[in-house]
């Protein structure tokens, strides 16, 4: 009987140490984002849903990203200003409908992402773009296993030609990718 207890529990830790592949829940996915607006309070939106696919390998250490975003779903609560947003000297939403993020670079803290490292393009324009997660956990649904997290980096906006507004409107942006997905 101990025997059979140990194969069970060896063949499910087998399994789980698989890498698997999650795809992104386009209800809880968002990319928020902050920057300081006329030096006395911060600006914020938020873009998405997001689309995507996650490859975790917790056993390994290994993890591979695909982010797809398309920047005509800015949204700031404000119409007006949703709408500038959108013209072409900032988003640029018509030449440049989808931003990426793509990364094969996971730093893990025991089970669980600590950062996610890669490649951020927007505009045309891509730069490295470090995401520290601020929070991520896992929970199983069945044979299904759920994985969700917030996570922060920093990109400055001039770096894609955006710099309207300057030095009024900081140039510095805050990014708070919020990601939650279920395995296949």
């Amino acid at each position: 009987m101990k025997r059979a207890a140990w194969l069970l529990a060896f063949a499910c830790g087998t399994v789980a140490a698989e890498p698997r592949v999650f795809r992104l829940d386009p209800a809880h996915t968002f990319v928020h984002f902050e920057v300081l607006h006329f030096g006395t309070s911060t600006l914020r939106g938020r873009i998405g849903p997001v689309d995507g696919a996650v490859t975790l390998d917790t056993a390994a250490k290994r993890g591979e990203l695909g982010l797809r975003i398309r920047t005509a779903t800015v949204d700031t609560g404000l119409r007006v200003l949703d709408s500038r947003l959108r013209e072409p000297d900032l988003l640029a939403v018509e030449a440049y409908p989808e931003a990426y993020f793509v990364s094969r670079s996971f730093r893990f803290d025991g089970d669980a992402v600590a950062e996610v490292r890669g490649e951020f393009t927007l505009r045309n324009v891509s730069v490295p773009l470090s995401l520290k997660a601020l929070r991520f956990a896992c929970r199983d649904e069945g044979a299904r296993r759920r994985c969700g997290g917030d996570f922060e980096g920093f990109v400055d906006r001039g770096d894609f030609g955006m710099s309207f507004g300057l030095p009024l409107i900081a140039n510095r942006t805050r990014l708070l990718v919020t990601v939650e997905a279920l395995s296949d």
